[in-house]
């Protein structure tokens, strides 16, 4: 069950993704790119190395215990990660493009609901019964379609924080870069 809980939160990581695209550039443009993007790279990889964390502790056969104690460590470290991810939009300022204040803030707020999501998943997974093995796999269940819902949600914000110029800039960043197509987990 485990291993649905790691293939939903692939889904996440790619949503940091996003923050890269294409467009044309300008100085401005490039400086608020590079505030945003000089803190994003730390962000990914830690939401990558959980992500990491909970496809190796379902492919090792855990027991209950530490299948929750890695997985409330991972949800905590994926909230760190979009919160400190919506302060790196937010410390940049509005973008110097056309609705830019509309895109930060759209963006900064679906990065904090994010944030507060995967701290509601961890306070979910900490409370799941690990001594009664049945319940426990169907509380993972249940994280496992709540993990699919935020993977589909609406990434509309980042999509448009990303295109055009704007997403050109970024895109020229080394901390927004697209990581190589193997470096996110996958189950």
């Amino acid at each position: 069950m485990n291993k649905k809980l790691a293939a939903a939160l692939t889904g996440g990581a790619a949503l940091v993704l996003t923050l890269t695209g294409c467009g044309d550039d300008g100085a401005d443009t490039a400086a608020w790119a590079k505030k945003v993007c000089d803190k994003v790279k730390p962000q990914v990889d830690k939401i990558q190395q959980a992500n990491k964390s909970i496809n190796e502790a379902s492919q090792q056969k855990k027991s209950p215990e530490e299948v929750q104690k890695i997985d409330s460590a991972a949800f905590q470290d994926i909230s760190e990660a979009y919160k400190a991810l919506a302060d790196a939009v937010d410390d940049a300022g509005i973008p110097p493009v056309e609705n830019g204040e509309k895109l930060e803030t759209n963006a900064v707020d679906e990065l904090k609901g994010l944030s507060k999501s995967y701290a509601g998943l961890k306070k979910t997974v900490d409370e799941l019964d690990t001594g009664d093995q049945s319940e426990f796999a169907e509380g993972l269940k249940g994280l496992a379609q709540e993990l699919g819902r935020l993977g589909e949600s609406g990434d509309k914000s980042l999509q448009k924080l990303q295109s055009g110029e704007l997403g050109q800039a970024m895109s020229e960043q080394e901390g927004c870069r697209k990581a190589s197509p193997g470096s996110t987990p996958t189950t």
